[in-house]
């Protein structure tokens, strides 16, 4: 990837795509921060070149109209207290009073644009709208990777008319998912849950020819059972996949891939704070319960083969993680690449809110700031913001 390192930047403009679409409350506070101080490093670069930095970014979905619902001006508020210096925030993204502020811009400033989802042109790719984007800078640097598989103005459009390159975070990302997919130490496991195979069939696919192991809980394990000949309950479960579960099963039979299923499982009559969980073997599970976590004899049996790892990666829950009594596979799992010695690797999403919430993000070697970014990097899909800025 073409990098920073070697970039005369003082006194450029430098346009740089982060991703800050962080959660945040009615008030529009800010609930997590983890995506704005993952860019810190490549901001605090290009001031500390004397570059004037005019950062993009989404926040939300506001459906091509302004909406102050999404606006950035809190997200500008809060980056100015993390770097400890003005942010100066403009409520547009192109337009004249967009081209005063940055012709204002001294060398190690920050200018943080308002939301590019304001405008259809971003999530249309539209060729004006990014050149207009364009316009602003000298220099494009995309250092959003959680929006990296969006072809976007703002995450590739620019690159046709600026040069384009990877900030640390989006460098970092690409290098760990690689190291885990190409050349991580063996023996390599993949751990998946969350609710739908549907969402990880090509990412399945592509790590049976990378992993040695794959651990499956959550509610696509009970596709899985069920495919198995399991009596899974009232439990969600993906009739149409049946068929593909089966095959996924036979492939990795045949590339010696071990595909681990929950022996036990945690069972209730509905989802809901005060349901009372029942635990129970995989071949007891009654009609009218639902399976909402894996059992304690799988907690162990996936403890044991974490043990023997040496490269993991983790996409999606293990069970229905937002109840107490259906939390303890999930959390289990996490202790576990948190003591484990080996590269550990979470995938983005409710994963890495869980690694966040148990305050053991010390303990993994990389927590990825994409969730569909990067699910499909993992699936072997090229994504078009990192595309751009390859040689």
């Amino acid at each position: 990837m073409r990098n920073l390192r070697n970039l005369e930047i003082k006194g450029k403009r430098v346009l740089m795509r982060v991703d800050f679409n962080v959660p945040t409350d009615k008030e529009n506070n800010i609930l997590d921060d983890a995506k704005i101080t993952a860019a810190l490093p490549t901001i605090q670069y290009v001031l500390q070149q004397g570059g004037r930095l005019i950062l993009m970014s989404h926040l939300g979905r506001p459906q091509g109209k302004k909406n102050g619902k999404y606006s950035l001006d809190k997200i500008a508020s809060h980056l100015a207290s993390l770097l400890n210096m003005p942010v100066t925030m403009v409520d547009d993204c192109i337009g004249e009073e967009v081209q005063r502020a940055v012709q204002k811009m001294q060398d190690g400033q920050v200018l943080l644009l308002q939301n590019v989802r304001y405008y259809e042109g971003e999530e249309k790719n539209d060729p004006e709208f990014s050149r207009q984007l364009a316009s602003l800078g000298e220099i494009f640097i995309n250092d959003a990777f959680g929006t990296a598989h969006r072809a976007h103005s703002s995450t590739t459009g620019i690159a046709d008319y600026l040069p384009a390159y990877a900030g640390f975070l989006m460098e970092n990302e690409v290098a760990m998912l690689r190291k885990v997919l190409e050349d991580g130490e063996k023996p390599r496991m993949a751990i998946l849950g969350g609710a739908k195979v549907a969402d990880k069939l090509g990412l399945i696919h592509n790590l049976l020819d990378k992993m040695d192991t794959i651990l499956i809980g959550g509610g696509m394990a009970n596709t899985f059972l069920k495919a198995q000949g399991k009596n899974i309950g009232k439990s969600i479960c993906e009739d149409g996949l049946l068929e593909e579960a089966r095959s996924l099963m036979n492939a990795a039979q045949s590339k010696n891939v071990r595909l681990v299923l929950p022996q036990d499982v945690v069972v209730a009559d509905e989802i809901s704070a005060d349901a009372a969980a029942e635990i129970v073997d995989v071949d007891q599970v009654k009609a009218g319960k639902m399976i909402l976590d894996i059992g304690p004899k799988t907690v162990e049996l996936f403890k044991n083969l974490v043990k023997d790892a040496q490269t993991v990666v983790w996409n999606g829950p293990l069970g229905v993680f937002e109840y107490e009594q259906f939390a303890n596979g999930t959390r289990a799992i996490t202790q576990a690449l948190a003591d484990s010695p080996a590269t550990t690797v979470i995938g983005g999403g409710d994963t890495s809110v869980i690694v966040h919430d148990l305050g053991l993000e010390a303990g993994i070697t990389h927590i990825s700031t994409g969730g569909g970014a990067t699910l499909e990097f993992l699936e072997g899909i090229e994504l078009p913001g990192v595309a751009v800025c390859e040689h």
